[in-house]
């Protein structure tokens, strides 16, 4: 065990270091940073809104997440297999769970400082009134476990394609399906035709009603069971692709 934390640990200092080691990484966190404020004061309305929450921030993380966290996961092996060192990574003194948990966490970690960097959001809210900050905080743990899923859509893409613009397309549309599957205007269409527990079934795998639970400040056990239940997923298809790649 304590060999396996200690190479995951050391890929995951690696790669983490190595998104600051370009311009890629403060491309990505500007415009993040850009997007997200301005979909909140200028598409929202914040100020019209007169309420001290941060739901006009949060409800636009799912459309942002889905082409800007492809955009990062795009390159994690599909730049691997273009250049051929992932062949040389995979005969290093490590397991191959040990490269990808390693890989996707170094990844997920540099998304959680982006988020972490919207903290003047909070600040405005706190002066602006009295906002309730244990459900801003539920809200930020949703958003950062769903960012971890769309992240692991685009860990399997990105093993499947040397090609970094298609590993990006399919994981855009992978998780975009996600998202529409339990989005209300969908649902909404569903329920005309359908019955109620289609409908249910359907929603149970969209990213939105988990999100949505979260984001009103309730952290529920099954919401956070199918987060971390599609990034196993999603990270044991990543192996057995590789696996596969290995053997062939």
């Amino acid at each position: 065990m304590n060999n396996f934390l200690r190479n995951t640990g050391g890929i995951l200092k690696r790669e983490f270091a190595g998104y600051f080691g370009s311009p890629v990484a403060y491309v990505f966190i500007v415009i993040f940073l850009v997007l997200s404020g301005f979909f909140t004061f200028s598409l929202s309305n914040f100020y019209e809104m007169g309420q001290a929450d941060l739901r006009a921030f949060f409800e636009w993380h799912p459309w942002i997440f889905l082409f800007l966290i492809p955009a990062v996961a795009m390159r994690l092996w599909a730049e691997e297999r273009r250049t051929g060192t992932i062949e040389l990574i995979l005969t290093l003194p490590v397991t191959l769970p040990q490269v990808i948990l390693g890989k996707f966490l170094a990844a997920w970690l540099f998304i959680g400082v982006a988020l972490l960097l919207t903290f003047p959001m909070v600040l405005t809210v706190n002066y602006l009134g009295n906002p309730d900050l244990g459900a801003v905080f539920c809200a930020y743990c949703g958003s950062f476990l769903m960012a971890g899923a769309y992240l692991s859509v685009g860990n399997v893409t990105s093993a499947l394609t040397r090609n970094q613009v298609i590993s990006f397309i399919l994981s855009v549309v992978i998780c975009l399906f996600l998202v529409l599957a339990g989005w209300p205007p969908v649902t909404n269409v569903l329920s005309g035709w359908a019955p109620i527990w289609v409908v249910d079934v359907v929603a149970g795998f969209s990213f939105m009603p988990h999100f949505a639970s979260m984001e009103r400040g309730v952290i529920d056990l099954r919401d956070l069971c199918y987060y971390f239940s599609v990034i196993f997923f999603m990270l044991f298809a990543n192996g057995v692709v590789l696996q596969n790649r290995r053997a062939s």
